[in-house]
This record gives C-alpha cells, sequence and structure tokens, in this order.
C-alpha cells in the first residue's frame, strides 16, 4: 500500500507532470506575474489601493484642471459661428440631438466646456456623416446668469435655461427631486426645440470617447432595426468601471464569463498540449484552463478586456441596463415622451434618484433598456453638484 501511494506521489510530483506544470502556472500567475504587471490598474483586485490611490487621484484632479483650462482656450480661439445660419431651416430635423445638461460647479475646472469641445471637436472630424447631428446647452442653474461659462458657450451653441430665479424655493423639493425635474426640462426642451429623432442627454462632466459617433452612427443604422431595441425606453452610454465586473448579479455577465471559460479552456489546453508534447484532448486540463482564465479575467479586471471591443463599432456589446447611472442617455422620440411621462409621475428623494427611478421603471411599466458596453463617455466630474467633497478619490 506504501509502495503504491509513493509511486502516485512520483507519478504527480515530477517535473514532466501536469500537475507540477500547472501548478507552477498558477503560482507563477496569481502570486507574481499578475500583481507585478496590475497593482497600478485602478480597477483590478491586484491594484494597491494603499500605495496608489492619493498619489493617483491627485495626478487625475491636476490632469483634469488642464484639460479644463485647455477646454477654455479652445473656446476663447474658436471663432464664433453664425448659429442662425447653421440651423436656417425650420423643419429640418436632427437625426441626433445631444443635449448637455449643466449647473455651475467648480469654476477651476470648467467641466461643461470640456465635454462642449470635445463634442464640438468630433462632430468635426465626423464630416459629413454628422451633419444631422445638433448640440443644445441646457442650463439649469436656478439663477441662469450666475454660470459663467455658459456666458461663453452661447456664443456657439443654441441654448434653454431654466430660470428660478423669480420663483420662491420649495422645501418639498430635495436636491434629487431638483435634478430630476431639471432633466425632465431638458428631455422635455430638447424635443420641443428640434423634434430629434434620437436624444442623447449627457451630463456637464461626461466627456464623450473618440469613436462615440461611428459607434452610434453603427447602432442607428444596424442594430437598431431589431424591434426589441428600437422600443427600448433608454440605452445607458456609460456604466461604473468599478461595478463592471463578472461577479455580479447581473446573469447576462455570468454567463459571458462562463463562455469566456468555454472558449479559452480548450484554446489554453490545446496550446500546452502542443508545447509539452502530450494527447491534445484532456478534459481535466481543459476544465483546469478554463476555470484558470475565468479567475485571471476576474481578477485583472472585466473592465481591461471591455476595452478591446473599442478595436471597431461592430464589436460593441448591448446588453441589459442595470440601475446606476445617468452620465449619458439616449432616448429614441418616442421612448422620450414615454420616459417624460413617466418621470413626471415619480417624486425623487434620497435613495430614489432619478437613475434609480428610471431603472424602477422597467418593472412597474413593462419596460426594456440597455447598456452600450464599454463606455462612450468618460466621467470626469469628480466634484458633484449633489455630494459635496473637500478631497474627493478615483474610488
Amino acid at each position: 500500500m506504501l509502495h503504491c501511494a509513493w509511486q502516485l506521489y512520483g507519478r504527480w510530483c515530477r517535473w514532466s507532470s501536469p500537475f507540477i506544470h500547472l501548478l507552477t502556472l498558477t503560482v507563477l500567475t496569481f502570486g507574481v506575474l499578475a500583481p507585478l504587471i496590475c497593482h497600478r490598474l485602478l480597477y483590478s483586485y491586484f491594484y494597491l489601493r494603499r500605495w496608489h490611490l492619493n498619489p493617483m487621484s491627485q495626478e487625475f484632479l491636476n490632469q483634469n484642471q488642464q484639460e479644463g483650462q485647455a477646454a477654455l482656450h479652445y473656446f476663447e480661439k474658436l471663432q464664433i459661428p453664425n448659429i442662425s445660419k447653421a440651423s436656417n431651416s425650420e423643419t429640418f430635423r436632427p437625426l441626433l440631438l445631444v443635449t448637455i445638461i449643466t449647473v455651475q460647479r467648480r469654476d477651476d475646472f470648467h467641466y461643461v466646456l470640456q465635454v462642449a469641445s470635445r463634442f464640438h471637436h468630433l462632430l468635426q472630424q465626423c464630416g459629413t456623416n454628422c451633419q444631422s447631428h445638433r448640440v443644445l446647452i441646457c442650463n439649469v442653474e436656478p439663477d441662469p446668469s450666475r454660470h459663467q461659462d455658459v456666458k461663453l458657450l452661447s456664443s456657439f451653441f443654441p441654448m434653454v435655461s431654466r430660470d428660478k430665479t423669480r420663483e420662491d424655493p420649495d422645501p418639498r423639493v430635495n436636491h434629487f427631486e431638483k435634478e430630476k425635474q431639471d432633466y425632465v426640462f431638458c428631455l422635455e426642451q430638447s424635443l420641443l426645440a428640434y423634434n430629434p429623432e434620437y436624444v442623447l442627454v449627457v451630463e456637464d462632466d461626461a466627456v464623450p470617447e473618440e469613436e462615440i459617433f461611428p459607434v452610434l452612427q453603427h447602432l442607428f443604422l444596424a442594430r437598431f432595426s431589431k424591434p426589441y431595441l428600437r422600443d427600448a425606453l433608454y440605452f445607458k452610454l456609460y456604466h461604473p468601471e468599478r461595478l463592471q465586473q463578472y461577479v455580479n448579479p447581473e446573469p447576462m455577465r455570468i454567463l459571458e464569463w462562463l463562455g469566456l471559460g468555454m472558449f479559452l479552456g480548450p484554446v489554453l489546453n490545446y496550446v500546452y498540449s502542443w508545447a509539452a508534447g502530450r494527447p491534445s484532448l484532456n478534459w481535466p486540463i481543459i476544465l483546469f484552463f478554463a476555470a484558470y482564465s475565468m479567475a485571471l479575467s476576474e481578477l485583472v479586471g472585466r473592465h481591461y478586456l471591455l476595452e478591446l471591443r473599442r478595436l471597431a463599432p461592430v464589436l460593441y456589446n448591448i446588453v441589459p441596463v442595470t440601475e446606476c447611472c445617468t452620465p449619458a442617455m439616449l432616448f429614441s422620440a418616442s421612448s422620450a415622451h414615454r420616459a417624460l411621462g413617466y418621470l413626471k409621475g415619480l417624486q425623487c428623494r434620497q435613495g430614489f434618484a432619478k437613475d434609480i427611478a428610471l431603472y424602477s421603471l422597467l418593472r412597474t411599466k413593462g419596460e426594456n433598456a440597455y447598456v452600450v458596453e464599454p463606455n462612450l463617455v468618460r466621467h470626469v466630474g469628480m466634484y458633484s453638484s449633489l455630494r459635496l467633497h473637500d478631497n474627493p478619490k478615483l474610488l
């Protein structure tokens, strides 16, 4: 008996044994290589928060402040267009209206200028493909004249304002309800002013990514021909990176994770078999590599895998939505009218902000909504208009 056990031990523990190979690979990957490579990746489990969070947060704030100044100089140097000539046709119906909701915040970051300058640049870059797109600035500062950045933008973009200076404050309207009412106002004004086919409602700290218009063009022409997408209440173009992991109560992500393991398990087994000179089909090794690839993708961060989809618009993913958040929301004209009717009947409060209110409609009204992955905007606003932070962090 002891002799048999010793033989089994020797067969498993010699260097040519697959057990030793795979154990060594696991220790090197998860104990050495991944921690060394990923310790600065903000959305990875290997991220060393204690070492990097404070300096990275300060570096982000400094960089964002510089981008705010660059956006200010962009508009100061820009030639003022003839807005009346640019919108000379009263019957013109835009395919897409980008509505930027803005409120006065920290002057030194110029959040709305960053967003507006980026959209302006990308529209110029897009050329004839974006001739049917328009931008609208929606100023929801209670005293519109206080918003200095909007005064600058008024020379370049059409604008609507929600002037509350002549109204007495309603004590029943909390910050979250005001934010919802502002959202309703801007969405309603977008439909009234332009009657667009689609409205992209963007908050003033959501800077668009380089590929936003090519991806939206692909969605309009190809994806939205499917009835279940065409009838959706809204599409989110942003979901917080820290909430994009596989280990999440979203069934679609679990299925995606399992699919990744089912694909990479056989592929890595074939590579290992070729390198080790072994038979190509070995189910225990296939299962090991499936679990190995799933664990590695989760620990490194699903967010970084999603970034590979930016290679082409057709690779972007559309999956059922989750409740947080609303930096960039795409509505069709018909769904915008439905959303307005729903939101006007809801009262927002602490714990029931407009993003949760919109998400609740999916259950109570039998609607569907989706999120586009990876994100098509970057959320740069570390200083919130609702929650005050003296020392904001990236996480």
